[in-house]
């Protein structure tokens, strides 16, 4: 009788030797699930939306920059938003709310996981993804 086994944060270390005991060939993924956050600041804030089975949204709050300061790119299974923001030190500030420095923020993303659009508008960096189901993995029905 085979008993399910439910892992959860106190217990991460069992999980991932558990994986690495009944698995082949996911070394690349255990090293991506070790290191899944390395960005050191929480600036700029973010919200992460689950719009569908297969589609979710990244939504980055930019306020202050416009679209010629902010770099969108993959590279490795990681999505990169950087912010290069000049400071103007000809003004002198009462109260300075807003963050004017520069940025770089990560996420890594699944191997079946594309970008699909990248918008900037009002503040607001959104970025669409969509997890990409391969031929053979979707649902057939013959009958």
């Amino acid at each position: 009788m085979n008993t399910l086994v439910r892992y959860n944060t106190g217990n991460i270390e069992k999980f991932l030797n558990d994986l690495e005991k009944y698995s082949i060939g996911m070394d690349e993924w255990i090293h991506r699930f070790s290191v899944l956050h390395q960005t050191e600041s929480n600036y700029p804030p973010y919200n992460v939306i689950r719009e569908s089975n297969v589609k979710f949204r990244l939504e980055v709050a930019l306020a202050g920059f416009n679209k010629n300061q902010i770099t969108v790119y993959t590279e490795n299974n990681k999505l990169f938003v950087e912010g290069e923001k000049e400071v103007d030190s000809g003004k002198e500030y009462v109260h300075q709310g807003l963050a004017q420095r520069a940025f770089t923020r990560s996420w890594t993303i699944s191997d079946d996981v594309e970008v699909k659009t990248v918008t900037f508008e009002d503040g607001l960096l959104c970025v669409q993804f969509e997890k990409v189901i391969p031929e053979h993995q979707k649902k057939k029905v013959w009958f």
